[in-house]
Order: C-alpha cells, then structure tokens, then sequence
C-alpha cells in the first residue's frame, strides 16, 4: 500500500503518496467503465512536494491543469503523464508572471478553483496566481455553479444586473434556466425583495383570468402547447412594459413561473371542471341529445359511454384519449351507434372527419355513408368539436370548421396550411 506523504483536510484535492521510494501525485477524477471513479498518479519530486505543502494556491491550480488531462483517458484510456509530469515546473517553480501565462495557453478546470475560494475578478483579467490569495481547502459547489451560469450567459451576451438576478434567485433558476421553476423568497436579498414581488404582482395581473388546459394527444399530464404561448406573451409583455430595464433572462423566468403554476393548477383540476372552463362540458345534467357513445382508438380498443353515469361524455373521452393516445395510436373515434353518426379525429393530420348515414343497409346490403372533412386548429379546436358533437352530433358541427367532402380538396387544403 502506498504511504500518504501530505494530504490536505479536503479528501478530492490530489495528494502525494510514496511508492517504492519514489515519490507520486494522486488524484481521483472522472469515472471508469463501472462509474466508480478513476485514479490517476504521476510522479513528483521534492521540490514540488515542498511547495504542494506550503502553497494551497499553486497546488490548486496544478489540480486544475491536471483535470483536463483525466478528462482526455475517458473511462479507460491511457492518461498521459508526460503532459502531467510537464505542467510541475511551470506550475509549482515558476514566477507569477510566467505561471499567468501559462494559463493563458493551457486547458484548466476553473470551477474547480473557483469553488475553493478564488477571486473571480482577478481570475477573469488573468492574474490567476493573485486570484490564488483567497483559496481555501474547502470548497463551495454552489459557488463554482453560480461562476458556470454567469460564463454561459456571458457567452450569449446576456448581463445580469442586481434585480435580475435576484428575479432569477426568487424564482430558482438562476443556476439551471431549465429547472421547474419555484417561489423562493428566502434565495433573495432581503433588500431587493420587495422590487422582485412588485415584478412578480405585475405578472400574475397580466395573467389573471388566463388558464393551460391538458392536451390529451400528448397524454395525461400534457398541457396545452398554444395555451401556455399565448399565456407567456402576455405575461412577458406586461413585465416588459412595466419594468423595460430587466433582462430578458429574467423577463422569460417570471413568464415561465406564471405559466408553470397555471399548468399545475389544470393537472391537479378533475377531467368535468376542466372541460366546463374549457366550454366543452355542455353535455352534463342531462341536456345533450347524446344517451350512449362508443369512444375506439387506432388500436381496437372500445370504450362505452351511456347518459346518467359519474362523468361527462367529453370528459370521459379526453380520459381514454389520455390514456391511450401515443406516437403509434393518434386517430381516435366518437360514434352514436343508434343515430348512425360519428367522428374521427386525426390527430397526426390536424383534421377530423365527421361520418353521417346517407342511406341505410335495406336487405342485407350496407349501408351508405357521407364522410366530410376539415382542418383543426390545435387541442382548443378539437374540444370545440368534440363538445359540439356529443351536444348535437354531427349536424351542430357546421359552424365549427370548413368541411370537404372532396379528398383531394381537403388535401391541398391540408398541405397549403403545413406549408404556412
């Protein structure tokens, strides 16, 4: 077994360990084949062992140059020590001036001394050995997080300023644009506080009244793509009209908060009040004409719907579209059995089809059907049919689209709205 010579109280920062009279460096990064992970050694001398020891900032920052060198071996490739063993004298020997330059040249992991305390602003105009002053062995995480996220918008050109980025604390995402965004007034300076809440009051009045339904083409929890553009543009204009020096970063994380809540708000809202504020539960209490549907999908699957039970026919067939519905199974279909009509709905397509009995089998010979066409306009489009249907069947959809008995018309129609 190897003997540690020096180790520092942080258990990740390279150590030096004595093998076989010769003296090594240690370190453990990346991850092999199994994800446990790998460790890597190359050799050191003295001279290098006495300033590992008395400098913590040097020493650092030849962990720092060494990480890229561990990221290149992957999970099982060969690390190269000769490029290890060559950053020693430059690193550990050199002036400070020389050692500035050299990491102008070279690859390095800066998060990694940014967590154990450098000073980002000499980092940043290249005085990295003066950075160093302000080292610790013991490191922050959120503090190399937070120097990742501002370098990724600085790539993109975008500037935070004090109350921007306390919008983005508030709402969680200051780190992470993609995380579901929260309500985190303790994240905030207690200072600017009261500036993001009147941030925040602006954008639930813009959105007040507003809802996301579900889209159930997209399964249970999917919510409605148009529904949540329509609500983040108004959202967004409000904020940018009431507050035109917040940056954009921060503009699109209050929209996302407002927007996020309110498709919570309609997953967590049973299937009949949604469809009611949606304006597609008209069929409840008995007033549709509606007594017994039949609910199919692309795979055979048959569900029966009759009048009197617990749920709204619209509700229970956004439910089995919900439940069923999937990149291989997108057309869906509402019959009357006894009225001889029905519905399908193509979601692949946008479009629907609406099936009416022209004449009726006499003799054992089938029956004759109309089948009519039209283009939908998203999940809002189809619930108007939908609900329209199951209200008055096939002869109240009339107003609701423009319908073509012509395939080759409602094909043309169909490839002049892709090509829109």
């Amino acid at each position: 077994m190897d003997d540690i010579v020096f180790t520092r109280r942080s258990g990740w920062i390279p150590y030096v360990v004595r093998d076989g009279g010769g003296l090594k460096l240690m370190l453990g990064a990346g991850a092999d084949a199994n994800h446990e992970p790998r460790t890597f050694t190359f050799p050191v001398e003295e001279a290098h062992l006495a300033v590992i020891r008395e400098d913590l900032g040097r020493h650092l920052l030849l962990w720092s140059a060494v990480l890229p060198l561990c990221d290149a071996a992957g999970t099982r490739g060969r690390f190269d020590e000769d490029a290890a063993v060559a950053l020693l004298d430059p690193i550990l020997l050199s002036s400070p001036a020389d050692v500035d330059a050299l990491f102008r040249r070279i690859p390095w992991d800066r998060g990694r001394i940014v967590a154990h305390g450098a000073d980002i602003g000499l980092l940043e105009s290249g005085e990295v050995c003066a950075a160093m002053r302000t080292a610790t062995e013991t490191a922050d995480a959120k503090r190399a997080q937070e120097y990742r996220a501002d370098r990724r918008r600085a790539e993109r050109g975008a500037v935070l300023g004090p109350l921007d980025a306390a919008v983005l604390r508030y709402t969680g995402q200051y780190l992470h644009g993609s995380t579901v965004p929260r309500r985190l007034p303790d994240a905030v300076d207690p200072a600017l506080l009261p500036e993001v809440m009147r941030v925040i009051a602006t954008a639930e009045q813009a959105s007040a009244g507003m809802r996301i339904g579900r889209d159930p083409r997209r399964g249970k929890r999917a919510t409605d793509k148009d529904d949540w553009n329509r609500m983040a543009a108004a959202v967004e204009e409000a904020v940018r009209r009431a507050h035109p020096a917040l940056a954009g970063d921060a503009v699109r994380t209050v929209s996302f908060l407002m927007c996020s809540e309110a498709a919570d708000r309609s997953r967590s809202t049973p299937m009949e009040d949604e469809e009611e504020a949606a304006g597609g539960g008209a069929d409840a209490g008995g007033r549709a004409r509606k007594t017994a549907l039949s609910f199919t999908d692309d795979k055979g699957v048959e569900k029966k719907w009759l009048s009197g039970g617990p749920r709204t026919a619209t509700a229970a067939f956004w439910e089995f579209v919900g439940d069923r519905s999937g990149a291989d199974n997108e057309v869906f279909t509402i019959e009357d059995e006894a009225m001889g009509e029905g519905i399908q709905l193509h979601f692949y397509a946008d479009s629907i089809a609406r099936v009416t009995t022209a004449r009726a089998g006499v003799g054992g010979a089938d029956p004759e059907y109309r089948v009519e066409y039209s283009l939908v306009d998203g999940i809002g489009g189809y619930r108007k049919l939908v609900g329209a249907f199951v209200r008055g069947g096939c002869a109240a959809l009339g107003p609701h689209g423009h319908w073509m008995s012509d395939v080759a018309e409602f094909e043309r129609a169909r490839r002049r709205k892709g090509g829109a």
